[in-house]
């Protein structure tokens, strides 16, 4: 688990790991005073084998939005006592090559072969004169265990501004979903999904159909978990003024979806997560109101449409430093972490439980 805490004027990225049932103490994995932390645009986290890759952001120059990603590679070993010992690999070595001072981020990436596959939006075509010409781009590259990059290629040349994105790898290699977005006379803002097939990516496909039209993002974006050739989407959509989130279920790798299935109780926030559980369902979490409150709630779906009654795990709020609730199955055990407020400060929560 990872996580970022501000030391007076220092941002430090942290992480735990979880070894022989409890968690061990946190340490560093790089700090900074000029990096780009963001309530949405979060660290992501992916393990190969001993290797663990995740990202930080950083200024690039005096832009408000003018950062670049930063990848740190380390091992970990435990010890025969449960202890946790790091090596570092490859530490703030730059993700992207382009050069330009403008946004990049909103990072996922999964482990694959002898590396990891990484997807992010890229701002490098939204400093042009022409402001018809300033669009974020989808791109992704593969970068292996000794911080080596390659493949780095634009998977989608227009997509939302600043949803995250969510990268997994089936039994016929990786997918990449993410919230796209059309033609500016029609600005809809759907999921959409791309596929590497036969060492190229597909183009786009849409998930769902939502059609929701929007002249600006969401700030809201999807989650995805894959298990062998079963691949599971969950999103949040506000089409037709009904704030609702929906998941989606492939049986083929992502080629096709099946029904969107409405798992919330109206007026929901999103800021969602899932997760396939080993009977093939999956688990999804998500925010919505609950009378004067707000609640996390988690509720267990199958491919079939049939879901349970949603469990509310605690109480948060909508602010945006709530930041987004994380969602982990280990065998029978769910983990769930957030962001807890009081006042001027925030704290890591996080409660396990096992589903009957």
């Amino acid at each position: 688990m990872t996580w970022v805490e501000q030391e007076d004027s220092v941002a430090v990225l942290k992480y735990a790991a979880y070894v022989q049932d409890k968690w061990t103490q946190p340490q560093a994995v790089t700090s900074g005073t000029d990096w780009f932390v963001n309530w949405a645009d979060f660290p992501s986290l992916a393990v190969n084998g001993e290797t663990i890759m995740t990202n930080i952001l950083q200024k690039s120059s005096e832009g408000t939005y003018d950062y670049d990603v930063k990848l740190n590679m380390f091992n970990v070993l435990n010890d025969v006592t449960g202890n946790t010992l790091s090596r570092k690999r490859t530490e703030n070595f730059l993700l992207h090559t382009d050069g330009i001072s403008a946004e990049h981020g909103f990072v996922s990436s999964a482990a694959y072969d002898d590396g990891f596959y990484v997807s992010w939006l890229d701002g490098r075509n939204t400093k042009n004169a022409s402001p018809e010409d300033n669009q974020m781009t989808l791109r992704n590259a593969f970068v292996n265990l000794d911080g080596v990059i390659s493949q780095e290629s634009e998977v989608d040349a227009r997509v939302c501004d600043c949803c995250n994105t969510a990268t997994a790898i089936t039994s016929n290699g990786p997918i990449v979903v993410y919230r796209d977005r059309s033609e500016a006379k029609l600005e809809i803002r759907n999921m959409s999904i791309v596929r590497w097939v036969d060492g190229q990516w597909t183009a786009p496909q849409t998930i769902g159909n939502d059609n929701w039209q929007l002249n600006g993002c969401p700030v809201n974006g999807p989650a995805l978990d894959t298990q062998d050739g079963n691949v599971v989407v969950s999103w949040f959509t506000a089409a037709d003024n009904d704030p609702r989130v929906l998941t989606a279920f492939s049986m083929n790798n992502g080629e096709q979806f099946g029904a969107p299935i409405r798992l919330d109780s109206g007026d929901a926030i999103g800021r969602v997560d899932t997760q396939f559980m080993d009977d093939g369902g999956a688990l999804v979490s998500w925010l919505e109101p609950d009378g004067d409150d707000i609640v996390l709630q988690v509720a267990r779906v199958y491919k079939d449409g049939l879901h349970d009654e949603p469990i509310a795990v605690t109480t948060t709020s909508a602010a945006r430093q709530s930041g987004y609730p994380q969602l982990e199955v280990l065998g029978d055990v769910v983990f769930v972490a957030w962001t807890d407020l009081d006042g001027d400060s925030s704290q890591v929560e996080m409660v396990s439980f096992e589903l009957e």
